[in-house]
């Protein structure tokens, strides 16, 4: 299967090379290639994580840019809390989510629940 750990940063560029010739040409499920497509993929991941490990976002700035990426404003997240000044203060981060607010974000806009469960700190009053 010619596949090999992925240990440096030449490994790594070695694996990248041959992972992207699938992405023309996808192959077809249960083949040997897409057992070693499946393969490359799991060791570029496990590297990457390992040496290029993202922090997750605060919950307010992961909000943020959902809203951005989705072309959702702050009135419309007024909308969803049925509060203006409510909307105001969370993204100001001079309140808190509350657990009604994280339902109603996870359910309505899809943004997962875990993103916005993390602490974080709120400005003083």
């Amino acid at each position: 299967m010619d596949i090999r750990p992925i240990r440096t940063e030449a490994d790594h560029d070695w694996a990248l090379a041959e992972i992207a010739r699938y992405f023309d040409n996808q192959p077809t499920p249960g083949t040997p290639d897409a057992d070693r497509f499946d393969v490359l993929a799991d060791l570029i991941e496990a590297y990457e994580d390992r040496n290029f490990p993202i922090e997750p976002m605060e919950p307010i700035d992961f909000l943020r840019a959902h809203m951005e990426a989705t072309g959702r404003t702050q009135a419309d997240l007024a909308a969803l809390f049925g509060s203006r000044p409510r909307a105001s203060e969370v993204l100001n981060r001079k309140r808190a989510l509350t657990l009604d607010m994280i339902h109603k974000l996870s359910s309505e806009w899809h943004i997962p629940a875990d993103c916005l469960v993390r602490p974080y700190h709120l400005v003083a009053a």
